[in-house]
């Protein structure tokens, strides 16, 4: 069984050095990592810094502008370079907590055919702010569960709840599928596992595999981050109609509230608000972009070049 790992990675820095030695003291070992970098000038002046011997042997580097960065099809473009027959997906600011990620992606991925993607947990950083150190132990919870078209009426949208933070595919079943959108702005990995569902096919949410990873996200940029998410569900009402997200962010809100009373943090109610009602005010807004003029859509956005063309 060979595994490969595909990074995309934009300004490269020690921390994308630590991810890539931690990965090759894994239980597993890597077949190949293949770089997916944005930019050529950013990874050639980045390698220029590194002693002699800092990167992998076994590293494939392939260079796409920022222009033509796309989260869907620069990801396909990775996946497309290996031969392997299971692919890791991570970002490069995630961080492997331990030596059994890979093995632990591969055994829920090996554990029944019918399984075609498995994603990992995600710690906090240290750094994590408390409001979002809760939202993910309330995304990623201690317990495993694989996802089926049968959860539906019990988990909604979250049925299709997948994250290429570190998500590992079956190659073959990925390809035979069509593989990620090849033009999106966010939730690839959503749409893609939805439609391994909607193909008889599960999603594995494997808690003992865990990575760090985390963002202290200010109120814009949270905004941001919510308009494009609901852009993306505009885009495919053929995954998302008729599966409502604000109710499981009203949960999510709720049980915030709750977890910060019981922590005597009762002053940080304000920011939950906040912060909540930019989620909420982004969301509402990218879900009715059609309507928006141009330039709004271009301040309320992330991801400004997938308007571009």
């Amino acid at each position: 069984m060979k595994v490969d790992v595909i990074i995309p990675v934009y300004r490269p820095g020690t921390r994308f050095l630590d991810l890539l030695s931690r990965l090759e003291k894994q239980t597993v070992p890597v077949n190949r990592f293949i770089i997916m970098n944005t930019e050529r000038e950013f990874w050639e002046d980045w390698v220029k810094t590194l002693p002699e011997g800092s990167l992998p042997e076994n590293l494939s580097v392939f260079h796409v502008s920022k222009e033509d960065f796309d989260h869907g099809a620069t990801r396909d473009a990775g996946i497309m370079q290996s031969d392997a027959d299971i692919c890791i997906l991570m970002t490069h600011d995630a961080l492997p907590a331990g030596k059994k990620l890979v093995e632990r992606l591969c055994n829920a991925l090996l554990q029944d055919d019918r399984i075609g993607a498995a994603y990992a947990r995600q710690l906090p950083e240290e750094d994590c702010g408390v409001i979002e150190r809760y939202t993910r132990s309330f995304n990623y919870p201690e317990e495993s569960r694989v996802k089926t078209k049968a959860d539906l009426p019990e988990l909604g949208i979250k049925t299709y709840f997948c994250s290429n933070v570190c998500a590992a595919y079956k190659r073959e079943l990925y390809v035979s599928l069509g593989g990620f959108t090849k033009k999106t702005i966010f939730n690839e990995d959503m749409i893609f596992a939805a439609k391994l569902i909607e193909n008889g096919y599960g999603v594995c949410y494997e808690a003992s595999a865990r990575v760090i990873h985390s963002h202290n996200y200010s109120g814009g940029q949270q905004f941001c981050r919510n308009f494009d998410l609901a852009v993306s569900q505009a885009d495919h009402p053929e995954v998302f109609a008729g599966l409502r997200s604000e109710g499981e962010g009203i949960r999510l809100v709720k049980k915030t509230a709750g977890y910060l009373i019981r922590r005597g943090k009762l002053f940080m109610i304000p920011e939950l608000i906040y912060i909540s009602g930019c989620k909420y005010l982004g969301y509402r807004l990218g879900k009715s972009y059609r309507k928006l003029p141009r330039f709004v859509i271009l301040r309320c956005t992330m991801n400004k070049n997938y308007w571009k063309g």
